[in-house]
């Protein structure tokens, strides 16, 4: 009895997932792999993924699950960041931004975008209840396209963006002209030994953690916590579970579209066209193995999944490659059947149980 109340308690699901990822570090350990530097990059993987796992909190507390459109947001962020280097090149010869204030307006151009679609996509979500994960993915995959032929035809002229020969802007933009390349991470780093800490980078997360955290404490949070967990209740109650719903979407949106921003000045690179496809499928993933459920999330979820899934992805992969040494493509593949296996795996646990 006593064992299988502590099972509960800590989710056989979670366990699984972390015995997983400690046999994959003992592993490391016996094949003598560097550590120094499967640490630094598991930080930095945390950190790049934090705010978009953050994002499906406010999704499932309002009551619309997983938010596997989380691509609008996504493509709203990249709208921004692209909007912002425009800018910088067409008032180059009149005003120098530095790369934090370069970085902060393409999260102020963001937002209005994100805003906005997160109040349209929002009102979808509440036409379609009870179908509201199968829409979402369609909507994400559907954006993502639509998106290819909008890349074509915007009118970006930045050379550092624009194709050389043709129209429309290039599959991957480079953030490192502009000092936006590891921006955050070279931020207050500290180096113990070989190792890296991306403090800033960390830290934008959880200050994206505790402003979250801190909205749902307020009056608005715990209204559309109601109206998540339960509807008819809130309803009775005054809420307007409508309403709720659509805060929630837009958060996650707006989630969206900075974490994408956060991600790219990390990676040093904005993904286009088909970078953004798969990503909420990561997202969800982690928080899921965090120990959400479809219906309830908080923060710790958030922490502990992104620190579990991310933490995978990065041992995983030099892990494989050190056994399969004699095929050079094994490596590959078997970081795709790793991640995509954990991916299903948290994708069968999303009921909780």
């Amino acid at each position: 009895m006593a064992s299988n109340s502590f099972l509960k308690r800590i989710d056989l699901a979670r366990l699984i997932i972390a015995e997983f990822f400690v046999f994959l570090c003992i592993t490391a350990v016996a094949l003598r792999l560097n550590l120094a530097e499967l640490i630094t990059s598991s930080l930095s993987r945390i950190g790049m993924w934090s705010v978009l796992v953050l994002a499906m909190l406010p999704a499932i507390v309002s009551g619309i699950g997983p938010n596997f459109g989380v691509s609008l947001g996504i493509i709203c962020g990249l709208l921004g960041g692209l909007t912002a280097l425009e800018l910088a090149y067409r008032l180059d010869e009149i005003v120098q931004f530095s790369p934090g204030i370069l970085f902060l307006m393409a999260i102020l151009f963001s937002l209005p975008f994100a805003l906005l679609v997160g109040v349209g996509y929002g009102w979808l979500l509440n036409r379609v209840k009870g179908s509201e994960m199968m829409i979402a993915t369609y909507v994400g995959f559907s954006i993502v396209s639509i998106m290819k032929l909008a890349w074509v035809f915007l009118p970006f002229t930045n050379p550092e963006m624009a194709w050389p020969i043709g129209r429309g802007v290039r599959v991957q933009v480079a953030l490192g002209n502009r000092g936006l390349a590891q921006l955050l991470n070279n931020f207050l780093a500290i180096r113990i030994g070989e190792v890296v800490i991306p403090t800033g980078l960390l830290l934008s997360g959880a200050l994206c953690a505790l402003l979250v955290w801190f909205f749902m404490r307020s009056q608005t949070g715990m209204a559309m916590a109601a109206a998540g967990s339960n509807p008819r209740f809130a309803q009775a109650a005054g809420i307007s579970v409508d309403r709720q719903r659509i805060i929630g979407t837009v958060l996650s949106t707006v989630l969206g579209a900075v974490g994408i921003l956060i991600y790219s000045q990390s990676y040093g690179f904005l993904q286009l066209y088909e970078g953004p496809m798969f990503m909420p499928f990561v997202a969800v993933a982690a928080i899921l193995i965090g120990g959400a459920s479809v219906s309830k999330a908080n923060i710790t979820h958030v922490v502990v999944g992104t620190i579990l899934f991310l933490g995978i992805q990065v041992v995983a992969v030099p892990v494989a490659n050190a056994f399969t040494a004699d095929w050079s493509s094994m490596g590959e593949i078997s970081r795709k059947i790793i991640q995509n296996g954990v991916i299903l795996y948290a994708l069968t646990q999303a009921g909780g149980e």
